[in-house]
Parts: structure tokens; sequence; C-alpha cells
């Protein structure tokens, strides 16, 4: 059965866009804002995709909401520090063209939609390049109260069930500070006191809470702003094929339960899938690790995208590493696993070390997550392997800090250790034998940790030594943030494995996100955003939010081209 082209009833949009995360719903409400006729597809019942499940966080060099918190970060200093990450920009121009559009972007949305961000203050980049800074470059969603979306609120995609607490209630980075130290100042208990209040409120009439931050924030203030703008979006909308002519792409067809959707658009398509996501084929394509590993992108992600894009003819950029990573742990479930996201709870925090299976540290563990799984992807010294690598602490560790899905504080450790989410041992020698990795170069590991740790300084890989892993240690443990003993038994080990959370391969574009031919040519009428387009940082990862902020930039981006073509943009008053 097939389902009517809107176009047959006089309904045909100015542009079509596939895929309801970051990047296509920026897109969509800047075109709808600059007066275009706009349909937005989303494969599932839900937007967000991987962006619900992210911190939210969006890399914005220079913005004003820095500046007025009285940071001095600058586009230019940015602009040193990625050619001294990464070398010069490409043959398009595009690292220049997100640097000089991103403030813009982010003012034309704030001016005139609910998307709203502040500074994130100290969030410092990831490696001590010149231009990096320590403050003022990133930006955070604001809060947003998912009671405005009324019965909307459901389609929201929730974060990751071990980022809620309370069963349903989103909790950010100071929250999780306030309720760990509860007790250590009136200021966190009025804190907790008021989320516990709110949340309790929120259970008698929704699933889970309604006070949403990081990730979910930032989308659910995207799908209000469309909603308000009056964007169309259908829902459970698959690509299949993309529709082409002499004239390039104008439009699409799509998998719907009730049958095949066709669905053409006046000035073209822009691709906002999510990436490689699970395509097996792409996967294995793109592959730059020894092993099969997991994926962190929202399980809806099948790369219908760059698969269409491709038998168009587009040409797919590869970087020096196709992914962008983070460890996890892998906690049984009834199906199999899950995966838990170490980004900054326990492996940056004082008593704790990574080791391969020589007993090894290879790698400061407080560095960023992407910047650790590419140590555990390195060759290891003696043939070792750190696929998987063992986080490994001990008794007083796990009671302060928890461990990976471990509170902080949980009296019974049985249920982990039944699962097998954790080993336990009474002695390092016995953890090692339980593991399957040298007790002697486990022992060596753990006896050079507690030299250090006295004297507060890493000898090996310098933890503590940089603003980051200040930033994400404890700030109350001396010497060293970041370094502390290891000795209280009995002793813990998590194995830990590398996930993508995103691709940095992607579809070749331009500047305005034109998607380009194997020639280098602009294939008429396609775009593409997001996940779907090939990153900007190709291959490196600079600081927190470096896919969010291009996905939002160059969605404006888009629609500022392609309103170019279309009819004349309307007045844009700001909403309701």
């Amino acid at each position: 059965m097939a389902i009517p082209d809107p176009a047959e009833t006089g309904a045909q949009p100015d542009l079509l866009v596939v895929g309801a995360g970051a990047g296509g719903m920026a897109t969509a409400l800047a075109a709808a804002l600059m007066g275009l006729k706009v349909v937005l597809c989303e494969a599932s019942g839900q937007v967000g995709g991987t962006t619900s499940t992210s911190a939210g966080t969006v890399w914005v060099p220079g913005n004003r909401q820095g500046q007025e918190a009285g940071y001095r970060d600058t586009k230019e200093a940015a602009s040193r520090y990625l050619e001294a990450l990464s070398g010069a920009d490409d043959a398009y121009g595009r690292r220049q063209a997100y640097l000089a559009t991103a403030n813009e972007a982010i003012e034309y949305l704030e001016r005139h939609s609910a998307v709203k961000f502040a500074s994130a203050g100290r969030h410092p980049d990831y490696l001590p390049l010149p231009g990096a800074a320590v403050s003022g470059r990133a930006l955070a969603p604001l809060p947003f109260d998912g009671r405005r979306l009324h019965d909307g609120f459901a389609r929201i995609r929730p974060p990751l069930p071990d980022f809620m607490v309370l069963g349903g209630m989103m909790v950010g980075k100071t929250d999780v500070a306030a309720l760990i130290g509860r007790y250590r100042s009136w200021r966190n208990l009025a804190h907790t006191l008021r989320l516990l209040m709110r949340h309790g409120l929120d259970r008698l009439r929704h699933p889970r809470g309604t006070r949403l931050v990081m990730g979910n924030a930032l989308v659910a203030r995207l799908y209000y702003s469309l909603l308000q703008a009056g964007v169309t979006i259908h829902f459970d909308c698959v690509l299949c094929e993309l529709i082409s002519g002499p004239d390039g792409v104008h439009g699409a067809t799509f998998a719907q339960p009730g049958g095949r959707r066709v669905l053409r658009s006046r000035l073209g398509v822009v691709l906002a899938t999510g990436g490689v996501g699970h395509h097996a084929g792409l996967r294995t394509q793109l592959a730059d690790t020894p092993a099969d590993l997991d994926s962190l992108a929202y399980e809806g992600n099948r790369g219908e995208g760059l698969q269409a894009a491709l038998r168009l003819g587009a040409s797919l950029e590869q970087h020096g590493g196709n992914f962008f990573w983070q460890p996890v742990s892998r906690v049984p479930t009834a199906k199999g696993y899950r995966l838990f996201p170490h980004l900054y709870l326990d492996r940056t925090k004082p008593g704790i070390i990574a080791v391969n299976t020589a007993g090894r540290r290879f790698v400061n563990e407080a560095d960023s997550y992407h910047h650790f799984v590419e140590a555990m992807l390195r060759p290891q010294e003696g043939g070792a392997s750190a696929l998987p690598c063992y986080l490994i602490c001990d008794a007083r560790f796990i009671r302060q800090y928890g461990l990976g899905v471990i509170p902080p504080g949980k009296r019974s450790l049985r249920p982990y250790l039944r699962s097998g989410y954790i080993a336990m041992a009474p002695d390092l020698a016995s953890l090692a034998a339980r593991l399957g990795i040298s007790a002697e170069g486990l022992a060596a590991s753990v006896e050079r940790n507690n030299r250090d740790a006295a004297t507060g300084v890493d000898t090996q890989f310098d933890k503590g030594g940089s603003a980051l892993n200040l930033l994400n240690g404890d700030p109350t443990h001396r010497p060293n943030p970041c370094l502390g003993y290891l000795r209280l038994p009995p002793f813990y080990a998590l194995p830990v494995w590398p996930a993508d959370a995103a691709n940095s391969a992607g579809l070749s574009t331009d500047a305005d996100g034109r998607v380009l031919d194997t020639d280098k040519n602009p294939i008429p009428g396609l775009y593409a955003c997001g996940n779907d387009m090939a990153s900007i940082m190709r291959g490196s990862y600079p600081g927190p939010g470096i896919t969010l902020g291009p996905a939002l930039v160059f969605g404006y981006r888009i629609a500022r081209h392609v309103s170019g073509f279309g009819r004349s943009a309307g007045p844009m008053a700001p909403l309701p």
C-alpha cells in the first residue's frame, strides 16, 4: 500500500530533512525560521537519537556567553589550536567556515527559538596545545521543563538509565556533586532536597522526571521550537532511497507501518540520520581497530543516510581515525549486556589505575575518554593487550567514589559480583589470577602508584598534571586530586572495553553542507550534517562538544544556503 505524496495535494515542502537528532532538528528549525516550508522525517517514534544520551555540550570558540561570563576565548585561538592538532584546513574551508559561523548560528537559534545555552565555564580542551582553552569555549544547554511539551514529552528519547537516579531523575555534573556531598554543606543539602521534591511531584504524573538537563534538554528545546514553528514531523519513517533527476535530488522514499511513502521537496534533501551507527557493512569498511567493538550510537541508527547517498555516487571521506571513542563497561542484563560509559565519575579519581593483560599501566587514566581509548587500541608493550583493560581499585575507593554503575556508598556489592560485572579478591595476586593477567606486573603497578601517591606526582603518565585532569579529579584530595593510594583490601577489578560514540568519517561536503560526488562536485539538492557529514575535526578530538557543535552550525549553514534559493525569508519574530 502506498501512502499519498503530499505534493499531490499541493503541500510539497521546500526542504525535506531526514533524521531528528540535533543536526536534523537544527536544520529544520533554522530553515523554517527563514521562511521555508519544512518536513522532518524520523525513523523512530522519538526525537533525539544519540544526542539524547549525550552531555549536550557544544564547542563554540569565542562564544558570547563565555565573554559575558568574563572569559577571553577567541575563534583565532581555536584556529591555532586546531591547526596544531590536525594541520591545515581542508580544501573546502569547512573548519574556518565553522569558526566564522558558530557564534552566528548559536545567536540565531537563541534569538528566534527556545534553544538556549549558558557558558559551561571551566571545561578545558582535551590536549595542551597552542590555542587550547581552559574556560569559556564550551556551552551547555539550559535545563528544560518537559511539562511544557504536554503529551509531546513522550516523544523525547530518555537518557541512558544509568544516568538517572531514583528510577527516572536526570542529574547533571553539578547535581552529582551535590548529591554525593549532600551532608558536606547546607547548600548541597538544599540542592538535593529541591531535586527530590521536584522529582517526587513529577512521578505522580509522568513515567520519569521532567527536569531535563544535558543532551535531553537540548533535544527538548529543539523539539519544542519545531512545534512552535509549525514544522511537519513524520515519525516511524525509515529512509529507503533518494529520488533524483536531471536537476538533482528532489525527494525520497520511506518505509512506514502503513506502507511505502514518497515525499518530494522543491529545494532538496538534508541527510542527518546519525552516521554509521550500527550498519555492519560500513563499520567493517571503516574499521581502524583490531576488534569488533561496541557502539554507543542510538540503536536505531542504521546508516540509511550514508548508504542512500553512496548509491547516488557520493564520496565517503575517511580519516586517520574514523571513530570517536568512549571506554565502556558491559553491564549484564537478561538479554546480554548494556553499556556504561566511563567519562569522569571513576577513572579520573584518586586511588584507581587501568592496567593491561601484563598488569601494567598504559595510560593517564584521567585523560579524555577518546584519548583513553586511543591508548587502549595502540599496540601494548611486550605483546600485551588492553582489549579489555581493567580498572583496579580497593575497598576505600569503591565506597567513596563508586565504580561504573555501582554508586558511591553502596552497602552490598553481591549483585555485581554474582553477575560478573566486577571481580573481587582479598589480595592483588588472587585478583590477577581471577583476571588471567600478570600478578607480578599488577603488584609492580600498584606499588609504583602508591609511591607516587605519597608525593602527588605520577612519574609514569603525569596523571593530575593537566587542567582537564584536575577538573575531573577530587578537589578535596591532596596533594594530587587524581592520585591516591590503592592498599585497603579487598581489591576490585572492572573490565573496560572501547566503544564508538560517533563517527569521524562520513559524506564529503563543502562548507555549506552540500554533499560531494567522487569527483568532488556538489550533488545538486543533497545536503548532509551531523554524523552523516564527515567531521571537520578529521579524526582528532579537540574538546567537549565537537560533534554537537558542528551539527548545529552546519545545520544553520545548510538552512541559510537553501533559503537563498527559496522564497524570501519572512519576518523572524521570537517565539512566544
